[in-house]
């Protein structure tokens, strides 16, 4: 039995279907994120398993119990929204304590309860602080800590840390990892921030028009994607349509219209003659003025192409290529570079090579 389950759920608002038949399972005590663009349907499972909204079709169960009309005072989810709905008029003691009060639990029970959590978030020194008074992060902090001193069963995040500068996300990142691990709670992350969702999930679902595209964990989204869109979506990429032209073993020949002939690994086991969509990441590829000495040797795909644009990238340095009729992006570690390597500039006669294992067949037309 699952400890989550959303069983063919869809919701309609009018002739708009914002969740199509989603099928999905969470384990108990996992970090599970739902990923995707605006509008792909997310917070919309998210808000119907905190039971502020209804599915139009479908149940949803925890822990073997029907949960789909209850209300969301009945259910032991909690949420924690992007705006951090904190009560300004409430000390920050006050405002963690709220729904222990409201439950009218003993005051020592309330007490040590409130002060345990507010040790483990590290802000038991702002505890008689006003929500005014405390950062972004701290806020978040607070918010977190408010939705978790209950001990509910599932823990809601809506996009909890869009309203951080890009610093503090990342410092929040760590902290939300950190107190998943403390307190052992099933978290369920809505985010459209790939990076978010790679760096904190066991497993994601990535959305596209309310349906779910992937489920699975964050290094086969990345590397194995199951669609064109979840590849695209994922980190940037590099398409290649076309037929395969010959099979030899286990790898195989793509022709790519306006492209010279691919070698690929033929992870699917095609024939000759069926339609590939062939995704190579940024990353996987090289790029260099003289061509590398394995070109001599069988399958290495090496093309000529010329620098339209670089952009430095701190750790990384971008180059857009045109090859033929195509435009390639070629993500280059600055780890590889070598003191005595020419330096690549624009409308400069180049290079780009990848090994045939490095490309992805994600979806045969």
């Amino acid at each position: 039995m699952a400890f989550l389950e959303f069983q063919d759920i869809s919701k309609q608002y009018g002739s708009v279907k914002a969740v199509d038949h989603v099928s999905l399972e969470v384990k108990q005590g996992e970090f599970f994120s739902l990923l995707g663009p605006s509008g792909c349907g997310k917070t919309t499972l998210l808000r119907m398993l905190g039971g502020f909204e209804r599915p139009t079709e479908g149940r949803i169960f925890l822990e073997g119990k029907d949960i789909t009309d209850l209300p969301p005072n009945q259910r032991r989810v909690h949420t924690v929204f992007q705006n951090y709905a904190l009560f300004p008029t409430m000390t920050i003691w006050d405002n963690i304590a709220f729904s222990l009060k409201v439950a009218k639990r003993p005051k020592k029970e309330t007490e040590e309860k409130v002060d345990a959590i507010l040790e483990m978030i590290q802000l038991g020194e702002h505890a008689w602080k006003y929500p005014n008074q405390l950062s972004g992060g701290q806020k978040q902090r607070v918010a977190i800590a408010r939705a978790l001193v209950d001990r509910p069963q599932v823990l809601l995040l809506d996009e909890p840390l869009a309203a951080l500068d890009l610093k503090l996300r990342q410092h929040m990142l760590i902290e939300l990892d950190t107190i998943h691990d403390q307190v052992g709670i099933t978290f369920i992350y809505v985010t459209h921030d790939q990076g978010e969702a790679m760096s904190l999930s066991d497993r994601i679902a990535v959305l596209n028009h309310g349906r779910v595209e992937q489920l699975d964990i964050p290094a086969k989204i990345y590397e194995a994607p199951a669609t064109r869109f979840v590849a695209s979506f994922i980190g940037d990429t590099n398409f290649f349509a076309g037929e395969i032209a010959a099979v030899r073993g286990d790898y195989c020949e793509i022709r790519s219209e306006g492209f010279p002939a691919i070698q690929a690994y033929n992870d699917k086991a095609l024939a000759a003659g069926q339609r590939v969509d062939l995704s190579v990441r940024p990353e996987k590829i090289r790029v260099t003025k003289t061509a590398p000495a394995a070109a001599k040797g069988p399958g290495l795909n090496v093309v000529k192409a010329t620098v339209q644009d670089i952009v430095y990238q701190g750790v990384y340095t971008k180059y857009w290529l045109k090859a033929g009729a195509r435009r390639i992006s070629v993500l280059e570690p600055h780890s590889r570079f070598l003191l005595d390597q020419e330096t690549i500039t624009w409308n400069d006669d180049v290079f780009v090579w990848w090994h045939p294992d490095d490309g992805y067949m994600v979806e045969v037309k």
